[in-house]
């Protein structure tokens, strides 16, 4: 998939694994992408060759995880968490280790190849896996795909939020393709600020601002690094851009006087 064109087909129309596996050829321009495609392709055969009798969401869950965690060995890296390879999809690909967003995304992807329904779930500070529409179940490819129940989503919750986390936990949200691919990427733009490598996150949220333009606060990050490089014209650009895909009045008046603060000598803050 040709990353210009994530961002403008339609949403349903997003294959994740392959948007997410062009989008990590960014940084791989010179590897081979044919063998990656070859692994998805192996792994898609082995999860519909074990899933062709799984008719029930909890069957094809444990299809997912019997073939992408007891087979291909894939699961959360809890020993190095914040390493960038975490957020790269070939790399996770090649060590079959990776952070929850980028492991969820081949969880789902394998589950739709296979024609089940499949979403990320958008949880306080985790994401998670649901199979099915009907009698649902999640699961957590971080934790080798295993099932997680009500209470265990409350927990997460509960953790990130405090108690009030029991009512948001009842509200987990399905995240759009747009928005999953925006996570894995912001994941590889806030570990290149952490490691004071600010052209690189300049480079990320470009990727975002490209194949998600709804996501508000990819605009506002990319204005404030390109003026702190003194690129007020294409921070100016960037706070257009944000303006126009602004929901409400209130927000694009602010982002309006920011525009023109960044075109007179008054200061202004992003």
């Amino acid at each position: 998939m040709d990353v210009a064109t994530i961002g403008l087909i339609e949403d349903e129309d997003i294959l994740l694994d392959l948007a997410s596996l062009s989008l990590s050829h960014l940084d791989h321009e010179s590897t081979d992408i044919a063998p990656y495609l070859e692994r998805l392709e192996e792994i898609e055969d082995r999860v519909c060759d074990e899933g062709r009798t799984a008719v029930l969401s909890r069957e094809r869950a444990a299809v997912l995880s019997r073939v992408l965690h007891g087979e291909f060995r894939f699961v959360g890296d809890t020993e190095t968490y914040d390493a960038p390879v975490n957020g790269d999809f070939s790399c996770v690909l090649d060590r079959k280790r990776g952070l929850p967003i980028a492991l969820s995304i081949l969880y789902v992807a394998m589950a739709r190849r296979a024609g089940w329904s499949a979403y990320v779930l958008n949880l306080p500070g985790h994401v998670l896996v649901q199979i099915g529409e009907n009698s649902p179940v999640v699961i957590d490819p971080f934790a080798g795909g295993c099932l997680v129940s009500e209470g265990k989503i409350r927990a997460i919750c509960r953790a990130y939020l405090g108690e009030e986390g029991d009512a948001s936990a009842l509200n987990v949200v399905r995240m759009s393709n747009r928005d999953v691919l925006a996570r894995l990427l912001n994941n590889q733009a806030v570990r290149a600020e952490n490691d004071n490598d600010p052209h690189r996150a300049l480079a990320v949220y470009q990727r975002i601002t490209q194949i998600a333009p709804g996501v508000l606060d990819a605009w506002q990050k990319l204005a404030r690094l390109q003026l702190a490089f003194n690129d007020v014209a294409g921070a100016r650009a960037s706070l257009f851009a944000m303006s126009e895909v602004s929901p409400d009045k209130k927000t694009r008046d602010r982002i309006m006087d920011a525009f023109e603060a960044l075109g007179s000598a008054r200061p202004v803050s992003l």
